[in-house]
Parts: structure tokens; sequence; C-alpha cells
């Protein structure tokens, strides 16, 4: 019976999800020093009860991940935080900073890409554009590419005296709702 429960429970969640979002961690910028030196940095992803997190990567500032990081999505609405953290062996891990940022303007450009069909490479869907109300350190473009809608983003860090993190989204459907190939036109 319980097992039975929980199957129908992820069927329910395989049925409100809109698709899945690849976060490619690339690298961290000028972190934060948290060890005497260097830090030892590594990348934690929450989006509701989702918690992702990369390798560690030893004694170093400008640490290169690139890890992708994959996200079930079925709101939307609900923020990504990024959180870096100083790996510590004996103690508490330190926090070397976090940044928000929300996948709206990504999904208007699936949309948008939906209405325009035969799209050329490299098309600038949209760009968004740095400010106060995100944690974008440059503006950020969302670009037909390779057959896909990727945006690359430069995420500066809050909550810490420097840092950036460069990360790389691209949107994978499962459920044919936001779907690059449909040629319907879906609110979401």
């Amino acid at each position: 019976f319980f097992t039975l429960k929980k199957e129908r429970g992820k069927k329910r969640k395989m049925e409100n999800m809109l698709g899945l979002l690849r976060l490619h961690v690339i690298r961290g910028v000028n972190l934060a020093i948290r060890d005497s030196k260097s830090s030892d940095p590594y990348v934690i992803v929450r989006m509701g009860q989702q918690k992702l997190r990369t390798r560690v990567v030893k004694k170093n500032l400008n640490p290169e991940w690139n890890e992708d990081l994959t996200l079930s999505i079925s709101d939307p609405v609900l923020p990504i935080k990024i959180m870096v953290y100083d790996r510590d062996w004996f103690s508490r891990d330190d926090k070397m900073g976090d940044a928000i940022f929300h996948i709206d303007p990504f999904l208007e450009a699936i949309r948008i890409q939906n209405q325009f069909r035969g799209l050329p490479e490299g098309t600038v869907i949209m760009k968004i554009q740095a400010s106060r109300q995100n944690c974008l350190s440059e503006e950020s473009k969302i670009v037909w590419n390779n057959g896909k809608i990727v945006q690359n983003m430069f995420l500066k860090l809050q909550n810490v005296e420097c840092g950036e993190v460069e990360l790389q989204l691209e949107w994978i459907d499962v459920s044919g709702l936001l779907s690059i190939n449909e040629h319907e036109d879906v609110a979401y």
C-alpha cells in the first residue's frame, strides 16, 4: 500500500511538471577567501524542495565546476537560489555568498520561439539587463543555439565582499507544454 501511494505521488508530480531546467554551473570568479589564503568552494542550488550541489574545488578562488545540475520545474514562479560555501573539514562550512534569480524571462523566451519557427542560429530572443531587482552582474542574453534555447548569466553574489558565479540555463521539454517543437501556443 505504501509503495502504491508513493508511486501515485510521483505520477502526480510528473503530471504537474512543465519540464526540466539544466543548470550548467560553469565557474566562480573572484570568490571570497574563507580559509587562510584560499577557499574550497562548492555550489548548492535550491528551488522549492529541490536541493542539488556541485563537487568541491580545493584551494581555488576561481573554480571551474563545469557541472550540470537538473531541476524539475512544476512551479515556474518559484525563485532559484544559488549558495556558495567553503568546505571545512573540522567545522561548519563557511558561507561565500548567495544569489537568487527567476526563470520567468527564460520561459517567456520559449513561448516567443514557439511563435517564430525557424530562427537563425545565434538569434538573441531576449536580453535581461542587470538591475537592483536581480543578481545579474551584466546583461544576460537568451539565445537560440544548436536547436535549443540557452541563457548565459553572471550572478553577483550577495551577502559577501566579492564573487560571481557563471551559469548557463537550458530547457529540456518532457511534457510538450512548452515544447520548442510543438505548434501550439500554451499558456503557463
